[in-house]
């Protein structure tokens, strides 16, 4: 773990809110001239704090397409069945994000394809590759409601307040 300050915490807040920020601007956002700004982002990405940079989409605007959460569960819980899972989830650029969990299923999987059909014949290649999967339960979704956004970094890092 990484330890961080007041001021990390305000750099990686500002980040999570506008990744296109300048650099000037993200100095002038945390308080922090631009050198010592600058010093403190690349230590933290450095660090593998910062993994990457990147923009939300709002896929409805792009084209016809689903989201699908899928429930997975493993066959067997052998160390190398979950290896063969997580290498062959990799590969299919439809599968956007995979968590191995703890509980009733092994992984929660979202998949973004063109429509319903385009997920089905993804599931079925999946099953016949033979990575282990013994059942899955696909969640449809109707609707965004809340997409991803900024992890609460004053509570995870312990600190009283919010950014």
């Amino acid at each position: 773990m990484t330890p961080l300050d007041q001021t990390d915490l305000a750099i990686l807040a500002t980040l999570a809110r506008d990744g296109r920020i300048t650099k000037a601007a993200l100095a002038d956002a945390v308080g922090l001239s631009p050198t010592p700004c600058w010093n403190r982002l690349k230590r933290l990405e450095k660090a593998g704090v910062i993994e990457g940079y990147g923009a939300r989409f709002d896929l409805r605007k792009v084209g016809p397409s689903v989201t699908v959460f899928v429930a997975v569960e493993l066959a067997d819980h052998t160390s190398a069945t979950f290896r063969i899972f997580e290498d062959a989830v990799t590969r299919y650029d439809e599968v956007t994000a995979c968590w191995a969990l703890g509980g009733g299923f092994d992984y929660l999987c979202q998949v973004v394809t063109v429509d319903i059909d385009a997920y089905q014949r993804l599931m079925d290649e999946m099953l016949d590759a033979r990575i282990g999967v013994a059942r899955y339960f696909t969640y449809i979704v109707t609707k965004p409601v809340k997409g991803p956004g900024a992890p609460p970094l004053g509570l995870i890092a312990g600190e009283d307040s919010s950014f």
